[in-house]
């Protein structure tokens, strides 16, 4: 029985020592496989954020290429206009519409800024010139001769014109000339001549279609009196000459019709803004006019203080008798301004009106 006993125990010792190592070993593959799994988790996890940073990486680079070259530094070559030229743009300008007061006030300006400008000297001395103020013109040219060959052909230029010597004033009309410059020289902002009480800060020209007439012509005339300047308006004429070419060559005080109207309700100069003056040419189709008719409406002379009709102008045999035969056409037109009988401002388109009819210093009484 003994036997048997020891027997059969040994056998279930055996069979433990086989069930352990078989919990063992599972055990074993348990850990295995976690540690596996969990190993590759770590892998994943490291390697997973790679793809989001390349895909970011661009970002930068986009951005920034399209400012690398800048739009502002493409175009060296072509630098804004300075002051100075940007003033002789405007003087220019306002010289070919035949606003010589307001373009000298440019040039003027321009030189203040920039002296040694030649081309600004030459545009001032170029409307000196067509006004006849000869002795200033000589010396805006006297002026880029000094600038020297860094003027280039303006320098030739000034050369060439103080050599053979521009006219100088003729001493009978040397008052109607400093007349000219005083009423074509200002400072300041309000378009007033310098000295004046009086400037004409606008003019403008426009044409009517007209069946019955070959032109209907009306300026504009905005007359602005000194700021803080007591007015007497008795005192104020204004002169509008009408001119015509006839036949194409000659230049003649004009024999159209010639009207003039306030826009204006007061033209008193009380208020500061300007006061507006029109002034009609019309041309009949086909109508001869009297000597007598031609004469009366060759100009437009105002005064604000009195009533009637424009008087004859006071200088209209100077520009030729009115009624002589021959093709006519609108040409341009003179405006003077006066004041106690002093001339205050002018105005002319084409300017060289002013070189064939400058404007006498004083008013004569109509």
């Amino acid at each position: 029985m003994r036997t048997l006993s020891l027997s059969s125990s040994a056998q279930g010792d055996r069979s433990f020592r086989i069930g352990l190592g078989v919990v063992i070993l599972f055990a074993a593959a348990e850990i295995f496989s976690a540690s596996y799994y969990y190993i590759g988790r770590v892998r994943t996890a490291r390697t997973a954020p790679q793809p989001s940073v390349a895909a970011k990486a661009p970002t930068p680079a986009a951005t920034v290429a399209p400012t690398a070259p800048p739009v502002a530094k493409a175009s060296p070559s072509t630098p804004a206009l300075s002051v100075a030229d940007r003033l002789l743009k405007e003087a220019t300008a306002l010289r070919e519409r035949g606003d010589t007061t307001n373009a000298l006030a440019r040039l003027q300006e321009a030189a203040e800024k920039d002296p040694k400008n030649a081309q600004v000297l030459a545009e001032m001395a170029t409307i000196y010139e067509s006004i006849q103020l000869f002795d200033r013109s000589n010396e805006t040219w006297r002026k880029i001769e000094e600038v020297g060959p860094s003027a280039g052909a303006l320098y030739e230029l000034a050369e060439a014109k103080l050599k053979t010597g521009a006219a100088a004033t003729p001493a009978p009309a040397a008052a109607e000339a400093l007349a000219a410059e005083a009423a074509t020289s200002h400072t300041g902002a309000e378009g007033i001549p310098e000295g004046s009480s009086f400037g004409i800060s606008e003019v403008t020209a426009t044409e009517t279609p007209d069946t019955e007439a070959e032109t209907n012509l009306m300026l504009r005339i905005a007359i602005k009196a000194r700021p803080n300047t007591v007015i007497d308006h008795t005192k104020v004429k204004i002169q509008v000459y009408f001119f015509d070419t006839v036949d194409d060559k000659d230049i003649k005080l004009t024999d159209a019709e010639v009207n003039y109207e306030w826009l204006t309700p007061n033209h008193d100069w009380a208020q500061s803004n300007p006061e507006v003056l029109a002034v009609t040419y019309v041309r009949p189709k086909n109508k001869a006019l009297s000597q007598e008719a031609a004469l009366s409406a060759a100009a437009a002379a105002v005064n604000p203080g009195k009533k009637g009709r424009p008087s004859k102008p006071p200088d209209s045999a100077s520009a030729g008798t009115a009624g002589e035969a021959g093709r006519r056409r609108y040409l341009g037109y003179i405006v003077r301004v006066y004041y106690n009988d002093k001339l205050q401002a002018v105005r002319a388109s084409p300017t060289k009106l002013l070189n064939l009819f400058p404007p006498p210093s004083t008013a004569s009484s109509p």
